[in-house]
């Protein structure tokens, strides 16, 4: 009874209770958009609260839509998720003029709020850019590289993993199936021997878990909560539903966490500091040497394990992603296909391939730069600026979101004409030998690049020509021809699931 008559003497002062609601959203609004920044570039025009969250919703393929906004807008664009600016940048120029001329602004992140919760602003591949990201990834690119990272050492683990997958696939004896566990699997175990000191077999059950975990994180799309907390901070209290989808979410990650903390603790109970056996191996050694105060700042357990979480995850979808799409273009086009398996023929025959052979398979190299070209496996890189700074003359918030549309790099007509197109010989010179191109920036650019790069690169190379040695690939009998747009979650492009028939060519 009370509240009644709170809102008729309210409504009474007013003359009408319509008009003061009314009234208060306008003021609302008012505040809100002067608090905005100024000088921001410009964008497409959104709604109140909610700003461009409505359209990037119910984008089919967001880079896409992005890149053709940008024609309208400039390569420098601003859209509203909520009350927070995500600065978009596009094409090739922009974006290297952002990432390595002004690396020091542009190379920090801006990271989901449930990653956030689960700690995950630690590690190299979601911190904040500063000196101790600096140090972390110095630390982490110099071990790596001491257990084989872009070193011919390497190629023994990586031609025993492509082993075992060639057996797994030979029990399906060309028929159809769904490549992308044992993909994954094989991938994984190549950065797990480095990572971890060993390989886990294709059916251990509890790997398998894991690798399902690693899919519903890597390819989980932002949810109700994470929009809601755009418009406001005060939604931030709905993450503590455990039911939610983001409660769902936030449980996947811990339990990678977990795992990742069961791998150090089984180190620490066999360490050795005379044989340093993995990357776990050599953390846990500088944890005893570095001073007490370095020790506590760059080298504690947590550290150590949103590490681990960064080369696992990073490690195996990007790799495994890239190489599905690679056979999918392969059963798609036939004739490219079979140059493929020409050209390997001649060089290779039956014997295993080394990455110092890439020179001499120059239409293979190519086909592979164009599978990510036509298909970037991180379309949409989310940076964040280091300090409020401008760019083109515009100002650029610290606290808003930058991000980077590869996309619109490698899809761009003028760098890559007919960009639709599935066209390895783009990649090469009129004497057929493979010509890098400036504008394939799969791996980004700039102080952030791929901390795995020369790996992904080496396994990419390797998986593919030995699958291509061994196999023809095609789709099973009257399968519909799968989508070759991709289903982009937020962070990687994957296909839409595909079967596939695998027919031995020896």
């Amino acid at each position: 009874m009370s509240i009644l008559l709170e809102v008729m003497t309210v409504s009474r002062h007013f003359g009408d209770l319509p008009l003061f609601l009314a009234a208060t959203c306008v003021c609302l609004l008012t505040y809100l958009y002067l608090q905005r920044p100024r000088n921001l570039p410009p964008g497409p025009r959104g709604w109140p609260l909610l700003g461009n969250i409505p359209m990037v919703a119910k984008s089919a393929f967001l880079p896409a839509t992005l890149a053709e906004l940008s024609k309208r807008y400039g390569d420098v664009m601003t859209i509203w998720m909520g009350r927070v600016p995500a600065i978009v940048l596009s094409g090739y120029e922009t974006i290297r003029t952002a990432l390595v001329k002004r690396a020091e602004d542009f190379s920090s992140r801006k990271i989901p709020p449930v990653a956030t919760m689960a700690g995950r602003d630690k590690g190299v591949l979601l911190a904040p850019y500063g000196p101790h990201w600096k140090h972390q990834r110095k630390f982490a690119l110099m071990t790596l590289r001491d257990f084989g990272f872009g070193k011919r050492s390497l190629e023994g683990k990586i031609t025993e993993e492509t082993n075992a997958l060639v057996q797994e696939i030979l029990s399906y004896n060309g028929q159809p199936f769904d490549l992308k566990i044992m993909m994954q699997n094989a991938v994984s175990n190549i950065i797990c021997s480095i990572v971890f000191g060993g390989r886990f077999e294709y059916g251990d059950p509890d790997f398998l878990r894991l690798i399902r975990l690693l899919n519903s994180v890597v390819e989980a799309k932002p949810s109700a909560i994470d929009r809601l907390e755009m418009i406001h901070p005060v939604f931030r209290c709905l993450r503590l539903i455990g039911t939610s989808k983001n409660g769902k979410v936030m449980r996947m990650i811990q339990t990678l966490q977990q795992f990742c903390r069961e791998q150090i603790e089984k180190h620490r109970l066999t360490f050795d500091p005379n044989d340093i056996r993995d990357f776990i191996d050599a953390f846990l050694l500088e944890q005893q040497r570095a001073p007490e105060e370095q020790a506590r700042e760059h080298f504690t357990d947590k550290q150590l394990q949103e590490v681990l979480m960064d080369l696992f995850v990073a490690g195996t979808e990007t790799t495994a992603t890239t190489t599905r799409w690679a056979l999918l273009y392969m059963m798609l086009n036939p004739d490219i296909q079979e140059k493929v398996h020409q050209e390997i023929d001649s060089v290779l025959g039956q014997s295993a391939p080394s990455y110092a052979q890439r020179d001499l398979l120059p239409y293979t190299t190519a086909t592979l730069a164009e599978v990510q070209r036509i298909n970037s496996i991180v379309p949409l890189v989310v940076r964040g600026a280091s300090r409020d700074t401008t760019f083109n003359g515009y100002n650029i918030p610290q606290e808003g979101r930058i991000l980077i549309n590869l996309w619109s790099v490698h899809m761009d007509p003028q760098l890559f004409p007919e960009p639709n197109t599935f066209q390895p010989e783009r990649f090469l010179d009129k004497n057929g030998n493979f010509v890098k191109h400036e504008a394939l920036i799969p791996f980004s650019m700039g102080h952030r690049i791929c901390l795995g790069e020369q790996l992904a690169k080496m396994e990419l190379f390797m998986l593919f020509v030995s699958l291509m040695q061994r196999f023809t690939f095609n789709l099973p009998e009257g399968a519909p021809e799968p989508s070759m747009l991709g289903k982009f979650g937020g962070v990687i492009n994957v296909p839409f699931p595909f079967e596939l028939c695998a027919v031995a060519r020896c």
